[in-house]
């Protein structure tokens, strides 16, 4: 039996480099950020049905999803967001879904399902242990900050749209400390994998 583990944390927490790590270490991620990019490529149901709502004008030239015009569309409109979801987050989990029965017919004995909003998404039904990546507030913000090129208010409002990462890291099954270095990061995650016995 495969086992399923959740992958989360919040932005500019350092998920991206432990889902790095680990594929590093032949794990199979099953990426819903790549899922989400997946989905709304042309021919795929789910861009259809975002034209039918928003109109051809989301399209760019080589009609492919214009991601910028669609960004501005729903920012400040919630309804209009709500529709969008309620087309891409049914499209996501099923594609991330038969990413990882495919995972589990070539023989894999852990798949690690990497969904930033596992908590925020109430997905949790999706995965049987979880991983929170944590960093305190301030490293969180500085590294938004530079990573993004943002001011102090933007990466503020930023990290406010997500649950706290300390409430996160409280709900999960396994916390990685992710303030100090790579290798400090690194360390925990194989006690983390030698704890579970994962298997690639």
């Amino acid at each position: 039996m495969a086992v399923i583990i959740g992958l989360t944390g919040g932005i500019a927490s350092g998920k991206s480099t432990v889902s790095r790590l680990l594929n590093e270490l032949e794990y199979t991620i099953v990426d819903a950020d790549v899922a989400a990019r997946a989905v709304v490529e042309p021919g795929r149901p789910a861009l259809s049905q975002i034209v039918e709502v928003f109109g051809s004008g989301m399209l760019q030239s080589d009609g492919s999803l214009d991601r910028v015009k669609l960004g501005e569309r729903i920012f400040n409109d919630a309804e209009q967001r709500k529709k969008l979801n309620s087309i891409v987050h049914p499209a996501v989990r099923q594609f991330m879904l038969a990413e990882k029965e495919a995972a589990i017919h070539a023989g894999k004995q852990t798949i690690v399902m990497d969904i930033p909003l596992l908590y925020e998404s109430e997905l949790t039904w999706m995965v049987e242990k979880v991983i929170v990546v944590y960093t305190d507030e301030a490293t969180q913000l500085e590294r938004l900050m530079t990573r993004n090129g943002l001011d102090e208010a933007a990466a503020r409002s930023r990290i406010a749209s997500q649950q706290p990462l300390a409430e996160k890291a409280e709900r999960a099954d396994a916390v990685i400390n992710n303030n100090g270095t790579i290798e400090q990061t690194k360390e925990q995650l194989l006690k983390i994998i030698q704890d579970w016995q994962l298997i690639p």
